[in-house]
């Protein structure tokens, strides 16, 4: 069984992926944001390599979400939310 950590580091990785996706963002995109090889950030969103803090404040910049969503929120209702505001 996992821990506690374990799960939520998975659910902040697939959010990270997801919310990349929905920009069309390629891991390539990202990792010259980030200047890392393309190789290193498929590790991170593999869950092979641990992400420092400062990275994940990157990467969250990169996307254009906050921090705090990205960690907690579920990127789907986030990314719909915005658009209903974007309509009215």
């Amino acid at each position: 069984m996992s821990s506690l950590s374990d799960l939520k580091t998975r659910a902040i990785i697939s959010n990270i992926r997801r919310t990349r996706e929905l920009r069309n963002y390629t891991q390539d995109y990202l990792a010259a944001k980030l200047r890392i090889s393309q190789n290193a950030y498929s590790k991170i969103e593999l869950g092979y390599s641990s992400i420092t803090l400062s990275r994940l404040i990157s990467i969250s910049e990169i996307l254009e979400i906050d921090l705090a969503e990205l960690m907690y929120a579920d990127v789907d209702e986030i990314t719909e939310f915005r658009q209903q505001l974007r309509r009215v």
